[in-house]
């Protein structure tokens, strides 16, 4: 009976705003990420500022999240900011004047370069900011933090 219940649930779209994506961005120069919500904790790496993570879960003070690559780690609450930014996860993507294929090209970013998300547009598109003031469109599919 639960199971049907929670069926119903998801196909009448009850569930759906729980399992929607939360990203955040990394707010300080450089942060470390630990194998548990612990400074005493395994240093796993560091992360750059402006680099989005997506938030798995949160814990006082702490909060797990999923890197672009995939890795899942614990950093300080007090490291995240709410502001949204992307990266770039293609070999190459080009910031273009309007949201489609034809419009001119205002930057080509390299592959991590990390971006201010402005916004949607048309779909496939979201509207950025390069921190070199460049503001445009890219394709949806290369970048991540959507």
């Amino acid at each position: 009976m639960l199971h049907r219940t929670l069926l119903a649930l998801c196909l009448a779209g009850a569930v759906w705003p729980a399992l929607a994506s939360d990203y955040r961005t990394v707010d300080v120069p450089v942060a470390i990420l630990y194998d548990a919500p612990s400074q005493k904790g395994q240093k796993l790496y560091l992360i750059k500022g402006q680099t989005p993570v997506e938030v798995v879960v949160r814990l006082e003070g702490w909060v797990k999240v999923r890197d672009a690559e995939g890795t899942l780690a614990w950093i300080e609450a007090g490291a995240l900011s709410e502001k949204r930014s992307l990266v770039v996860t293609a070999a190459r993507a080009e910031i273009r004047q309007a949201d489609n294929p034809e419009a001119p090209v205002l930057a080509e970013l390299d592959k991590w370069v990390a971006v201010d998300w402005l916004g949607t547009a048309a779909p496939g598109w979201v509207r950025v900011k390069h921190r070199d003031g460049a503001t445009g469109f890219i394709r949806s599919t290369q970048v991540w933090g959507l």
